[in-house]
């Protein structure tokens, strides 16, 4: 069944552009900008998206190559990884984590450059590919036969031996000073968007759409926005899959909750729990949330590739999430409550490029 055809899992919150919050730290990206092979990823116009959605103009933000990876998780990561060593006495560390495939290999390409080890812990359900990249930065890797919420648990309990750090993008009760960090490193995508519409005298955005999985790098995207001092703020509109939409659920109950996920070919989505770091900011600054199937992600992951994007099914959520909520069973109303109409200008946040996370043939046999 298509998007067009059927009323989408759906939250909203009517208030959310008048809820404000303190602006990220700064310092990551001159970090990032002296960092070695450095550029702006492109913000890539898309006309015929445009016309197909009613809107003035569409563009991508395309994360198919950064920092030498196929995806945006190094901006997090080597920023994190640079202040939990800064000041830290010599010696060799194991850096630690959980990962659906992009944090992890970007976690062990930063320890490899830095002359360090990294321990990755990968949960079932990502592609063997995504894992021998993974491990072919020099890792040790470790299959854990669950979901990724049981890989971030085996991976906090490896990090309490000496001489090893937890560097997860999710944060908890107890753990939130690395998750913070990472998150002031995805900021720096944020500040990319802001010169390239400047420079294709496109405005400020009416609505920014990004894919969830803790909400990490969401957190990050409403923090940029609802910190500004000026201007119209935009709509901003997570995407999550069906199987595994924890923010979505957390939103609508109110409270942050744990799902129980399910298999899915947007692997780096497919989260159980919120980032508890991220849950108060999403709640606050989040106009809406909306869940989409895999089939939706392969459609519009196949639009962006005819267009000369590259994406995987994680970076076409975004595209698959503003179809779904501009169409069908009461799109106007979403349109309406997204402030949308045909002046509007909308940025789509492709995280990762097609090698990635590469589609399993059957999802969940690994």
């Amino acid at each position: 069944m298509s998007s067009a055809s059927r009323t989408p899992m759906w939250w909203s919150h009517a208030a959310a552009r008048s809820w404000t919050c303190a602006p990220a730290p700064a310092e990551a990206r001159a970090f990032h900008a002296a960092l070695p092979g450095y550029g702006p990823t492109p913000l890539v116009e898309l006309p015929s998206l445009a016309d197909e959605l009613d809107l003035s103009r569409v563009f991508v933000k395309d994360e198919s190559a950064r920092l030498g990876l196929p995806a945006f998780k190094a901006l997090g990561a080597t920023w994190a990884v640079h202040r939990a060593l800064e000041g830290r006495a010599a010696g060799a560390v194991t850096l630690v984590c959980a990962t659906d495939g992009n944090h992890g290999r970007a976690v062990a390409r930063t320890a490899r450059l830095l002359g360090e080890r990294a321990h990755v812990f990968v949960p079932q359900g990502v592609h063997p590919d995504a894992v021998r990249a993974i491990a072919a930065e020099q890792a040790d890797v470790t299959r854990v036969r669950g979901p990724y919420d049981d890989a971030v648990r085996r991976a906090a309990e490896a990090a309490a031996a000496p001489d090893a750090i937890l560097i997860q993008d999710s944060a908890w009760p107890g753990y939130e000073q690395v998750p913070a960090w990472i998150v002031e490193g995805y900021a720096t995508l944020c500040a990319e968007i802001d010169a390239q519409l400047a420079t294709a005298e496109a405005g400020l955005p009416g609505l920014v759409a990004v894919p969830v999985g803790v909400g990490s790098l969401a957190q990050a995207v409403v923090t940029h926005y609802r910190s500004r001092p000026s201007g119209p703020p935009p709509a901003l509109l997570s995407v999550e899959p069906d199987s595994a939409a924890c923010v979505l659920e957390s939103l609508a109950h109110d409270e942050l909750r744990t799902v129980t996920t399910g298999e899915t070919t947007m692997a780096g989505l497919n989260c159980g729990t919120p980032s508890s770091l991220a849950w108060p900011v999403l709640r606050g600054g989040l106009d809406a949330a909306i869940a989409v199937t895999d089939a939706d992600s392969a459609r519009a992951a196949a639009t962006l590739a005819a267009l000369g994007v590259s994406c995987g099914p994680c970076g076409a959520a975004p595209l698959a999430g503003i179809r779904a909520a501009l169409t069908g069973p009461g799109a106007q109303d979403r349109r309406t409550l997204l402030g949308l109409d045909r002046d509007s200008v909308v940025v789509l946040l492709s995280t990762e490029g097609a090698a990635a996370n590469p589609q399993l043939p059957e999802v969940g046999h690994t």
